[in-house]
């Protein structure tokens, strides 16, 4: 089970450098780590609609009579309202949305960690090193492996049968 401190610890040994034992250390590593992941990692998870990221929500009217987009919620894929800050502008009383929300480290797959990991060390790289040439590496890398990753992601399905089909009917 991978942690926050082990996928910031897999970028700086990207990097060369030594692994944090803790997010509260004093040293520059941690506190990059301690500064920077949140915002990397949600901008990796709303980047492309990741299948282990996506969740459908059933929303009803709140007290406001207004629709409120769920806090967890990065990046809304599919609604039939109009968004407006953290509001849903929808006149029916029910809503459906599927969206990108903020999936714990734990529920990464092994595809999105290393994903994760190099992009983690592309932010960590500058600050730390001042290379630009270990950066452009890493660049290289990062574009790699997020090919690799959306492929996966997105041939990765569960088979199913199609049912009451026309021309499949028409053939029996």
């Amino acid at each position: 089970m991978t942690t926050k401190i082990d996928l910031c610890s897999m970028a700086l040994l990207k990097l060369g450098e030594k692994p944090i034992q803790s997010l509260i250390d004093d040293s520059a590593a941690a506190q990059l780590s301690r500064t920077l992941f949140d915002t990397v990692i949600d901008s990796l998870l709303s980047m492309h609609p990741w299948r282990f990221a996506c969740k459908a929500f059933e929303l009803s009217r709140s007290a406001d009579d207004d629709f409120i987009v769920p806090a967890d919620i990065i990046r809304v894929l599919k609604c039939d309202g109009e968004i407006i800050g953290n509001k849903i502008i929808y006149s029916g009383e029910k809503l459906s949305i599927l969206a990108i929300v903020r999936t714990p480290v734990e529920a990464f797959p092994s595809y999105f960690i290393s994903l994760a990991a190099t992009r983690l060390a592309m932010e960590f790289c500058i600050p730390l090193l001042a290379d630009q040439t270990v950066f452009r590496m890493l660049v290289a890398l990062y574009e790699t492996e997020l090919q690799s990753a959306k492929f996966i992601d997105s041939t990765t399905s569960c088979n199913t049968s199609i049912e009451n089909f026309s021309l499949i009917n028409a053939r029996f």
